[in-house]
């Protein structure tokens, strides 16, 4: 289940590509609801891994409640936080948001805020984007040959997304067991756990909540090391499985809206012969991987620059044998921006990030 979302802002597309980094890699924590745990009959690990796997729910809808605590520093430009509507928030703080799901076609999240919402909207080839605070539209035609694709989002924003995102981290480099049931969103869940068998990881472990009846996530939590409380937390508090009524997805500009239509990217178009960039490395596997890849470009006189330039600016300045460079460290992941333009980032200590920069 995925909805294409508006691209973030340059200067909050690296968290997001690092936390989404860091959802692949695994964790546990409170619940969002106190109901008592229920009793349900025993299911081993691997069963659960299957039920995830064949999982057939063609429709949902329902409120879910993301919490992203990071532990980033202080940055003299931070993204919207707590009660925004701005998609570029959900790198912190809690958020609210409402969700519609008919199949890979026709899909609707929905972020709250405080004063307004932003909705990203998925109806067969039709995507848009809208934001009440500005008023202002997207629309998107997708080319026929994608019909069928489910879009990619920059950060996690169902537990199905999340899940997915720590499933792949399954291999011999994780632990996986059960722990116990739990009731979210008023329904009785299995809780599989996912722990990294290599020390080094920042992640302590990931737990999944999977629904009893429906065999599909309920939620996701994300706990680093030697931490009380979970960094990521993405979970429902309200859900149904009837399939969502058309009138969710057929999205109609506000009147007096600003609607930007966005040219088709079909897939002859000259897109794709823009010039190539250098693919990322992986150094590493599993929990302890490290991704590899060229920094930002910071030779465009725009606003979005001087933003990440006043971020990276307020950054500590670090040095050693691989050279020097900018270091951002939070609980869940190091990045690591080095003055001769190579950007690595991993759910490791920054001590791992210099060894593979000195390689």
């Amino acid at each position: 289940m995925s909805v294409s979302t508006a691209r973030p802002a340059l200067r909050w597309a690296i968290p997001a590509a690092v936390t989404a980094v860091v959802l692949t890699a695994g964790v546990a924590g409170r619940a969002l609801t106190a109901d008592a745990d229920p009793a349900l009959p025993p299911r081993t690990a691997a069963q659960l891994l299957v039920d995830l796997q064949t999982s057939a729910v063609t429709g949902l809808s329902g409120t879910v409640v993301q919490r992203v605590d990071l532990g980033l520093p202080e940055l003299p430009v931070s993204p919207g936080g707590q009660g925004s509507s701005d998609f570029t928030a959900l790198v912190t703080g809690t958020h609210t948001l409402r969700v519609w799901y008919a199949g890979e076609q026709r899909q609707r999240i929905a972020l709250l805020g405080t004063l307004g919402e932003s909705d990203l909207v998925r109806n067969g080839r039709d995507v848009w984007t809208w934001s009440s605070s500005s008023n202002e539209a997207t629309h998107l035609r997708l080319p026929t040959t994608e019909e069928d694709r489910p879009l990619p989002t920059d950060l996690p924003t169902t537990p199905q997304e999340a899940a997915e995102a720590a499933l792949a981290a399954i291999e011999p480099s994780t632990i996986v067991v059960t722990d116990g049931t739990a009731m979210v969103a008023g329904r009785p869940a299995y809780e599989l756990v996912l722990r990294p068998k290599d020390g080094q990881s920042l992640v302590e472990q990931v737990r999944i909540a999977i629904d009893a009846e429906q065999k599909v996530p309920l939620r996701v939590r994300v706990y680093a090391q030697d931490a009380t409380g979970p960094a990521i937390e993405i979970g429902f508090t309200q859900i149904s499985f009837e399939t969502p009524g058309d009138e969710h997805f057929d999205f109609r500009p506000p009147p007096e809206a600003t609607v930007t239509e966005l040219p088709p990217a079909e897939a002859d178009s000259p897109a794709a012969e823009a010039p190539e960039q250098p693919a990322p490395t992986v150094v590493g596997d599993g929990w302890t991987a490290v991704l590899v890849t060229d920094g930002p470009d910071m030779t465009d006189s725009t606003e979005e620059t001087s933003e990440l330039e006043a971020i990276l600016g307020a950054l500590p300045r670090i040095s050693g044998s691989w050279g020097s460079g900018r270091l951002l460290e939070s609980a869940l992941f190091s990045l690591l921006l080095t003055d001769d333009g190579r950007l690595l980032a991993g759910a490791v200590s920054p001590q791992r990030l210099y060894e593979v920069a000195t390689g």
